[in-house]
């Protein structure tokens, strides 16, 4: 039973996230072709603080983002709108035998 309402309620939840994450993507692409074709990166901030960057992913921008045991938890996303989970970060973490870490 809790099942099924889990999988009722979910959709209430997900479908706004997707509708904000699309929106902030629709704003971070206006916002580089209002700039002249010169000026435009493909990366920066949009709405004050949400990270976007659309240049074509390297391998080394997705290992940073991904496996970096020294970086911070929370990282920008290699490519896209937003951020994402530094893996590298957790398992050190979890894997530390200082407890103050």
């Amino acid at each position: 039973m809790n099942e099924q309402v889990a999988r009722r309620r979910s959709p209430r939840v997900v479908r706004p996230l997707q509708l904000l994450a699309a929106g902030l993507a629709i704003a971070a692409v206006v916002k580089e072709l209002r700039l002249p074709k010169d000026q435009r990166t493909w990366h920066g901030v949009v709405a004050g603080f949400v990270p976007y960057d659309f240049r074509r992913p390297t391998l080394d921008r997705i290992k940073r983002a991904l496996w970096d045991p020294q970086g911070a938890l929370v990282v920008d996303r290699p490519f896209g709108v937003g951020w994402t989970l530094n893996l590298g970060a957790v398992v050190a973490r979890i894997t530390s035998e200082d407890p103050a870490t």
